[in-house]
């Protein structure tokens, strides 16, 4: 075992702090105290049992699933359950209008029925080592760009050395408390994932984006895979030789239910928060980034909507899609919605007048907030053509595709290049292009595109807009403040471009030649507003970038001088954290109060036939109305418990992470936060804050009881 650093040590204990609710603990660094604490609360488990490199442990069941979810082993045949939503691409992916296992839901009897999930991995936690060191040592007497770059570099060749892909070990280091402090997370990944089981969407996507970050929740938002290896263990590709891999931990599953008050802790991969923000930040976020994402997301949503509602098959074809973008559409209107009410902005700025009066006399640190807000006001007034770019000209999928292929272009233009690495760039988007068909939709694109044409040109300045653009579509379509002008360009767009035509296509891959790229009326018009972004912002949005990352770093390394015992925690940086909390019910405002739990009597109340969000199965409701509910039942409610809350601190990366009593076994899923306290990425809020759980028991009953697949349950240790 690596020892870790002494400096370490103290720091995790010192950086203990009362509301044990908040914060995302590195679990090999919990600290003496911590433990204590969690002990105190309800913990039975040793620290070995939690994090050990030496013994199997708890994190040995915890899998990164995919690229941006958890996921735990649940069996010794190394059967995973994650969320729904986490699967979702996977089981929409494997469906068909003729097997929709996304609408009908799927469960496999036998190994030989398991369903490969293509290009999806798990990795394992190997091991976390110390490097700041060795980096900070490289890093002596850098500054902004230039210490970026040479961080850069010196991570990637930690990286490279600590790495042995073709065994499968993969090392990451993740840099923590923005910059201060540098962590080595070793991995080993396994490519042989397949689908086991998932039930209807109606369940596992039960109230759809009116319940999506909302309690009180009736989602049944689980899906189960099964990892596989050779048979010695070691990671393969999909092969009909591999077997189910033997963990060297799996979580004992509960069958006890949860009581108020009860200690909950999560083990996960939380992708990202940012509490140590400028106010200046937080400022930009509620003013520009946050309100222009939703607008655009919620103009692209409508149309694919409108299109979804309309055929079966491109329900299908969209969903995955759709999900994505709804998911974080209402994140960030709700998180807006939260900074103002409780005026972080106001909370940073006390903050950051008591740092300034301690650093006056302190050159290091004296000037950092007068620099910010310059910085800040540079870039402020591109701030919404940024997201302009990402969230509407490249929230069309046409024009996110015709963008992608600038490599062919520089391929075909520039000097010096081989007809073979020609031939390869032009492959490589023969096959992007094959993707991309598969999963476009045509009048939902349509209609994204002249809408967000329009849009930029109400919102952006004229001076920011690409010069000569929308008076050219003024002269041959139309005035520019009619929306028929818009659409009448999209639709010529999409009727003209070679991207869309078999034969136009073909005759370009027979002759790549770049003049007819260059003016593919799709292609055209991607690059005319990404390329007048890169060319004349992009630079302005890297130096903000470079900047605003040194105050970060000198601002945190001040505030931990300034205070050498103030209570702190690194920002989630997707790496495995555990937090610990309880099952909490709450009050969001005055007179309203939640219960911890929910039932299937409020699911039922929620019902509604044929309603795209709110829909049962016929059998599920027969069964429900009967209290069928087999030895899932919950003595206390006498009903089926759906899901629990907790005040478990987590965000984004967490779904699908196990809710874990105090004796290790699982007891749910967690799959959301609430909407009252949606500005988690930015401050945590200690009383509203809740973690929105599925409960063990209702992902059994779906998968025994209304599914059919005992064979699954009967891999489960299941403790009563």
């Amino acid at each position: 075992m690596k020892k870790v650093t002494i400096a370490l040590i103290l720091s995790a204990t010192l950086m203990f702090r009362a509301a044990a609710d908040e914060g995302m603990w590195l679990p090999l660094l919990l600290g003496q105290q911590v433990y204590n604490d969690m002990v105190k609360k309800g913990l039975k488990l040793t620290k070995e049992q939690l994090y050990s490199i030496n013994k199997p442990s708890v994190k040995d069941a915890i899998v990164i699933f995919g690229g941006g979810c958890t996921g735990e082993i649940v069996s010794n045949q190394g059967l995973i359950f994650t969320n729904h939503h986490c699967g979702y691409g996977v089981i929409a992916g494997a469906s068909t209008v003729e097997h929709n296992y996304l609408r009908d839901g799927f469960y496999a009897k036998n190994l030989g029925e398991e369903i490969s999930g293509g290009a999806l991995s798990v990795q394992f936690l190997v091991r976390i080592d110390d490097v700041t060191k060795v980096v900070m040592d490289s890093l002596q007497g850098l500054t902004g760009a230039e210490r970026a770059s040479r961080q850069a570099q010196i991570l990637s060749a930690i990286n490279a050395r600590m790495s042995d892909v073709a065994n499968g070990i993969e090392t990451r280091i993740s840099p923590l408390f923005k910059g201060n402090q540098f962590l080595a997370f070793v991995y080993q990944r396994y490519s042989d994932v397949r689908l086991v089981g998932t039930p209807p969407e109606s369940f596992g996507k039960f109230g759809g984006d009116t319940d999506n970050w909302e309690w009180p929740r009736h989602t049944a938002d689980f899906s189960v895979f099964r990892v596989y290896a050779t048979k010695d263990g070691k990671p393969a590709k999909y092969s009909t030789d591999n077997v189910p891999l033997k963990p060297k931990w799996a979580l004992p599953v509960s069958l006890k239910g949860v009581k108020d008050g009860d200690f909950a802790m999560i083990y996960g991969y939380p992708g990202g928060t940012n509490r140590y923000e400028s106010s200046l930040g937080v400022q930009l976020s509620t003013d520009i980034n946050n309100p222009t994402l939703v607008k655009l997301r919620d103009m692209r949503l409508k149309y694919m909507f409108e299109e979804m509602k309309k055929d079966p098959a491109v329900k299908l074809q969209l969903a995955s899609d759709y999900a994505s973008v709804a998911n974080y559409w209402k994140f960030f209107k709700g998180e807006t919605e939260q900074l103002y009410k409780y005026d972080v902005y106001g909370a940073k700025r006390k903050t950051e007048e008591a740092f300034t009066k301690w650093a006056a006399a302190k050159p290091e640190y004296a000037s950092l907030f007068t620099d910010l807000k310059a910085t800040y006001d540079a870039w402020r007034p591109y701030a919404m053509h940024r997201m302009y770019i990402n969230e509407g000209i490249l929230g069309s999928p046409l024009l996110a595709f015709a963008a992608s292929l600038q490599g062919v272009e520089t391929a075909l233009t520039k000097t010096g290049v081989s007809s073979a690495d020609i031939k390869k760039a032009v492959d490589a988007a023969n096959n992007s292009r094959t993707a991309f068909l598969a999963a476009h939709n045509r009048p939902s694109d349509v209609n994204i595109i002249g809408s967000v044409l329009q849009m930029f040109y109400n919102d952006i300045p004229k001076a920011q807009q690409p010069l000569g653009f929308y008076e050219a579509v003024r002269n041959e379509y139309g005035a520019l403040d009619k929306a028929g002008t818009y659409q009448k360009y999209a639709e010529a767009v999409f009727k003209e471009t070679m991207l869309l035509d078999n034969n136009k296509w073909n005759d370009f891959l027979r002759n790549p030649n770049a003049a007819n790229l260059q003016q593919d009326l799709a292609y055209n018009l991607a690059t005319t507003f990404t390329k007048n972004y890169v060319g004349k912002y992009l630079p302005a949005f890297q130096q903000f970038t470079a900047k605003n990352n040194e105050w970060g770093r000198l601002y945190l390394k001040g505030v931990m001088e300034q205070n050498p015992k103030k209570i702190m925690y690194p920002d989630a940086t997707f790496t495995m954290r555990v937090s610990y909390g309880k099952v909490d019910d709450y009050q969001p405002r005055d007179g309203v109060r939640y219960d911890y739990v929910t039932t299937s009597k409020g699911l039922l109340e929620k019902y509604k036939p044929g309603d795209y969000e709110f829909d049962l199965p016929k059998k599920a409701v027969e069964m429900l109305k009967a209290k069928d509910f087999g030895p899932y039942k919950d003595a206390k409610y006498n009903d089926l418990v759906t899901g629990f809350i907790t005040s478990n601190d987590i965000t984004g990366g967490n779904s699908g992470s196990p809710v874990i009593n105090g004796n290790g076994e699982l007891i749910g899923l967690a799959f959301d936060g609430n909407y009252e306290a949606l500005s988690h990425k930015l401050a945590f809020d200690k009383d509203l804050n809740r973690t929105i759980n599925v409960d063990i028991r209702y992902v059994l009953w779906c998968i025994d009881k209304l599914g059919g697949a005992s064979n699954i349950v009967k891999e489960l240790s299941l403790r009563k």
